[in-house]
């Protein structure tokens, strides 16, 4: 009976340790529209904050506790953060996309594309101009 009652302890105690890591880890896959920001609130303090392309995402870490997470490109990366010893509190993969398109409008001019942000009046958005159009099929 003590000998259980110590290996109860010992697996609870391992798993009080290892529990906010892993939890937090496992979090679900967020879409950010692109030019947008998105507020996470992390389960636990972080110490260091990983983007895996800082072309597709950007994250403004607010405090210890809350990060924003930024679509920069069209894509997909992986954010993760980690406590002062290097336990993963949040991991999750992080898609940018146009969203609905509300507000923005693409103009080609022969080859090149110019995106506009719209609301009573179109002006160029701070994107400006895109490359080559994409070859035709």
């Amino acid at each position: 009976m003590i000998r259980t009652h110590r290996l109860l302890l010992t697996l609870g105690a391992a798993a009080l340790l290892a529990g906010p890591g892993l939890a937090a880890a496992q979090s679900a896959r967020i879409s950010v529209e692109i030019d947008q920001a998105r507020r996470v609130q992390l389960s636990g303090p972080a110490g260091s904050v990983i983007v895996g392309n800082p072309e597709i995402a950007d994250v403004t870490v607010v405090d210890a506790n809350t990060l924003y997470i930024t679509g920069k490109g069209y894509g997909v990366t992986e954010v993760v953060a980690v406590d002062q010893i290097g336990r993963t509190v949040f991991q999750s993969q992080v898609v940018v996309t146009a969203g609905d398109g509300a507000g923005r409008v693409r103009v080609w001019r022969g080859a090149q594309a110019t995106e506009m942000a719209c609301a009573s009046s179109c002006s160029p958005s701070v994107r400006g101009t895109n490359g080559p159009a994409p070859a035709a099929e």
